[in-house]
């Protein structure tokens, strides 16, 4: 059985740092849920617009095993003022189930808790946000369940973590190898 993720998609998220680790996992037959806070298209940063399978509401933490919160100032804005997020996001730690974040993504983790104590990383200007977490200046950081990431420069690594996570060693270098990226 396949695995599946969420995706949580707010206006102003960060393009690559949203559909970098989508089409990773895809490549690796993880199931992709992309979900927004409503159901209608969500602009990005840049006025990319897509369209979500679900709305937040319509994720279960049952039936995940893993939830991405990709970057994007504005976006993450939103994703750290809906409660539905949070709340996702707290069940999803309490299940013991994968959480990762990118970019500014991580601070969202920090307000909901979810950091203390655990070495993590975040965009570079904004690791005073991060606090109470361990900050590791380094571009994926995983810290028992939680997998955190810098920028959309790191965006297919992090994606390519994910994958290894939910797949294993093998299928992520297998993944990185057709897509020509260098994945140890």
């Amino acid at each position: 059985m396949a695995k599946k993720v969420a995706i949580i998609l707010a206006e102003g998220f960060e393009e690559v740092e949203a559909v970098a680790p989508i089409d990773v996992l895809r490549r690796g037959g993880v199931e992709v849920i992309i979900a927004g806070l409503t159901k209608e298209p969500v602009a990005s940063a840049r006025n990319v617009r897509i369209v979500p399978d679900v709305s937040v509401d319509e994720l279960n933490p049952d039936e995940l095993d893993m939830v991405i919160l990709p970057g994007g100032a504005g976006g993450v804005e939103r994703l750290k003022q809906d409660p539905r997020v949070e709340n996702l996001v707290k069940a999803m730690e309490k299940k013991g189930k994968y959480i990762s974040a990118i970019c500014a993504a991580p601070t969202a983790l920090a307000k909901f808790g979810i950091l203390e104590g655990k070495k993590a990383t975040v965009y570079p200007t904004l690791v005073e946000e991060l606090k109470p977490a361990i900050f590791e200046d380094k571009p994926v950081v995983e810290d028992q369940r939680v997998i955190t990431s810098q920028g959309p420069g790191t965006a297919l690594e992090f994606g390519l973590k994910l994958l290894e996570k939910l797949e294993g060693k093998e299928k992520a270098k297998d993944v990185a190898r057709r897509m020509l990226v260098r994945y140890e």
